[in-house]
């Protein structure tokens, strides 16, 4: 029964942040980031990211991301297409090479250097996501790019870690099962349009038909889950497969049904776990010595996928400030950096001696990204 009482006390701590962060004019995010720092290792040691708190946290990005799919406007959707792919492109390369170089700096190995910029290359759009809803800007020019930039930057990122990953470690059963991986991955996306066009209606049509209780919201949360286990098992993030299966049941006429009653249960409990989990994993403990290293890297975590977003997306013809939104959108790093950081130390390619400056470093750029965000936002739209 401990985590009962850890899920009150998340539920609780988390309501305060989001109501202290609103009252002063910062998204309700950042509180309850906050609230992750002060009740894990960095403050009172309370909370600790055990299963339980894990899987919570993980149903929450996954029912997030569900809504933010649920909420975008599929032809706007294919109408910036062509920014997204910019954005994403130039935002993988900008910080895989500025991070190679930074890191060289710090006279770090080359196969090191090179795996820190694969890490600050992956993007968490759960955190702007729910920025952009805060702001009510998701179906802009400006947000449509930012979902599409993030589920084309998910998909490279996961590319460019199977490879890197087949090469650095030297591992031919990598390099082997890569054609198998990218081919389930090809049958994947297939999947997806199929579920688009046919599946998700006719289900939904068929769920109506039960005499079961939310037998509608049950089928949509089956559609969420089942397309995020499979994304999962053919080596793609699960949020794609949760962001497509709420696009898949945007098309149909049970949309605002279903918006509604997963954004209530979304809200109430798996989400806010979400984001207090990312906070609990901030360490201090050798804080000092390792400052200057944690501030350099902030700084390229920030300005290489703001530059790679900016450029992107000038060169699809956004004006200045649209094309900085964008960017800011493409920073926050959430827990696709940090699972990348856990895959790399797992497969000895970073030291321990950086596992926590990292993980700080993602953080940093997380927290730091819906202020960001926010401020450019209002450029385009106040």
């Amino acid at each position: 029964m401990e985590f009962i009482g850890t899920l009150c006390l998340i539920l609780i701590a988390t309501t305060l942040g989001s109501h202290f962060s609103r009252r002063i004019g910062v998204p309700a995010v950042i509180g309850q980031l906050v609230v992750g720092i002060i009740l894990g290792n960095a403050g009172l040691n309370w909370v600790h990211p055990d299963i339980l708190v894990k899987d919570f946290s993980e149903i929450g990005v996954i029912v997030l991301m569900f809504l933010a799919g649920l909420e975008s406007d599929l032809s706007l959707l294919k109408k910036y297409f062509r920014p997204g792919i910019l954005a994403a492109v130039l935002g993988i390369i900008f910080p895989v090479l500025l991070g190679w170089i930074t890191g060289e700096g710090f006279q770090i190995s080359t196969k090191e250097s090179i795996f820190f910029g694969i890490i600050l290359a992956a993007t968490s759009v759960s955190i702007s996501v729910e920025v952009l809803k805060e702001l009510n800007v998701v179906n802009t020019k400006e947000g449509s790019t930012i979902l599409g930039a993030s589920v084309v930057d998910d998909i490279l990122v996961i590319l460019v870690l199977s490879l890197s990953l087949s090469f650095f470690t030297n591992d031919p059963g990598n390099t082997t099962s890569l054609p198998v991986t990218l081919g389930e991955q090809v049958i994947y996306f297939a999947l997806i349009f199929l579920l688009v066009k046919w599946g998700a209606p006719y289900l939904m049509r068929l769920a109506e038909q039960f005499f079961a209780n939310s037998a509608i919201i049950i089928m949509s949360l089956v559609i969420c889950l089942g397309m995020s286990y499979v994304a999962d098992v053919v080596g793609l993030s699960s949020v794609i497969g949760a962001f497509f299966a709420g696009i898949a049941v945007s098309q149909t006429k049970v949309k605002e049904e279903v918006f509604v009653n997963v954004e209530a249960l979304g809200y109430s409990v798996f989400i806010p776990v979400f984001f207090t989990s990312v906070g609990l994993e901030v360490d201090f403990s050798n804080f000092r010595s390792q400052v200057f290293f944690i501030l350099v890297f902030t700084l390229v975590a920030i300005i290489s996928k703001l530059l790679g977003g900016y450029v992107g997306s000038k060169i699809a013809g956004f004006n200045n400030s649209s094309a900085l939104m964008v960017g800011a959108g493409m920073i926050s790093r959430g827990e696709m950096a940090l699972i990348i950081l856990q895959i790399g130390q797992e497969s000895n390619l970073i030291e321990m001696e950086y596992y926590s400056p990292l993980v700080i470093i993602i953080l940093l750029s997380t927290l730091i990204s819906p202020l960001l965000l926010k401020y450019f936002t209002k450029r385009v739209y106040d």
